[in-house]
């Protein structure tokens, strides 16, 4: 088992042992050892920039989800001795432990489920908060929160909100090849209304990193501050499609390293429970939890709009490997392209695919789709889901199945077009 111990400045360990990692929270470290490192330096100066004043509350969760997003790439899978499941003991300093640690079980159950591993957490009580403002908060005009990722359906989810008068509050975490997207399609939107933030450098070379998504959310209940008074839940918007979400295993091979959970319905359950076991005034809301992309695009609100900016999206899972460019064979890219085909767009991605004809890959992610579409064809949506439905009640359960049905007939449509099955 790894063990790791994240604290802010005001709770510097008096000793540090080799064995253990260390990482100190939202400030510079003032000893020098192999074993410790800084992170989140920059969120203490943006948080001034923006004039936001986060509760207590939304500052302990932020130091929980950036000490989690660091273990998370610290601990290398490869170390297990399965080559995947990690033990993760995991100390994290904060100003309100006593919250935390009744739900430390319903806590640990969650990153069980985001990320395959063992997760055993300790709640310690910091000397002083992690991040402490002296300023006056910016009280926003702004009625909600949208993540702002640069992908089809965050933008489509932008748009969805204005044309419905919304005022959201846009956030973004920072992606290598991502950073400048995210800020035009903001700057497209509006002006002053985008949280941009990074969690810095990370120490390890661990490349899953199941867990990353957490530090978005703790992103977004930052940013929340700005737009809540006191007792007013504040509405974080997360625009996924259901079909995505769900991320149903396409064959054998991907339950395990290949099925992301971001907003896995039973993440975003967890998430919430947890938030309001910790006394958060934020709601997550997933608007399209029930449609595929393609249904997404379909119903776009304002449909110039989005024909004038989707090109400019990245959904590709391999982009940085390809120099900044869409694969177009990996399952993002699949499920891109099918959902423009479905949406009745001509597909204009910039810079192109680097495979425009699918049939000409050999990409395991191709096989897996052409595979999956082929046994919904013969055995039946029921089959294919297996148990992967379990979790939700009858009428969702309904629901998640037509939405999986139909994300994979978008997929067979391509496939099809291609010739490949």
């Amino acid at each position: 088992m790894k063990k790791i111990i994240c604290y802010p400045h005001s709770s510097v360990p008096t000793h540090f042992d080799d064995d253990i990692d260390y990482f100190e929270l939202f400030s510079h470290s003032n000893v020098s050892r192999s074993n410790i490192s800084s992170l989140g330096l920059s969120l203490p100066r943006e948080l001034r920039r923006y004039r936001i004043v986060p509760p207590i509350s939304a500052i302990d969760f932020a130091a929980f989800a950036i000490s989690i997003v660091a273990a998370d790439k610290l601990v290398s899978r490869s170390d297990s001795p399965d080559g995947w499941t990690r033990m993760i003991d995991l100390t994290i300093f904060l100003s309100e432990p006593e919250k935390w640690k009744p739900i430390k079980i319903t806590i640990e159950k969650m990153l069980k489920f985001l990320t395959g591993d063992f997760w055993t957490l300790s709640f310690q009580l910091a000397e002083a908060p992690a991040i402490q403002p002296r300023y006056e908060p910016l009280k926003r005009e702004n009625d909600c929160v949208c993540l702002l990722s640069g992908g089809v359906d965050s933008l489509a989810g932008a748009i969805d909100l204005l044309s419905e008068k919304r005022s959201p509050l846009f956030v973004s975490q920072i992606i290598t090849g991502d950073g400048e997207r995210q800020r035009n399609f903001a700057n497209r939107f509006g002006e002053h209304n985008h949280c941009q933030w990074s969690i810095g450098k990370l120490r390890g070379t661990e490349g899953s990193t199941r867990a990353r998504s957490i530090a978005f959310f703790a992103f977004a209940l930052l940013a929340s501050s700005a737009i809540s008074t006191s007792g007013n839940i504040a509405e974080i918007v997360v625009p996924e499609n259901g079909f995505i979400s769900l991320n149903v295993p396409l064959d054998s091979n991907r339950i395990g390293s290949l099925s992301t959970k971001t907003t896995h319905p039973v993440y975003m359950t967890l998430l919430q429970e947890i938030w309001d076991a910790l006394g958060i005034n934020a709601k997550l809301i997933l608007p399209y939890k029930f449609k595929t992309k393609g249904e997404v695009l379909k119903e776009c609100k304002d449909r110039q709009l989005l024909e004038e900016l989707v090109f400019a999206s990245n959904s590709c899972g391999k982009f940085r490997r390809h120099g900044l460019r869409h694969c177009g064979v990996c399952v993002p890219c699949l499920v891109r392209r099918a959902a423009f085909l479905e949406a009745g767009l001509q597909d204009t991605t910039e810079k192109g695919y680097r495979y425009e004809d699918i049939s000409k890959s050999n990409s395991k992610d191709l096989a897996a789709v052409a595979l999956a579409a082929k046994q919904v064809e013969l055995s039946g949506i029921n089959r294919f889901i297996k148990g992967n439905l379990s979790f939700a009640n009858p009428d969702d359960r309904n629901s998640y199945l037509e939405v999986v049905l139909r994300g994979i007939n978008e997929l067979e449509n391509l496939m099809r077009g291609y010739k490949i099955l």
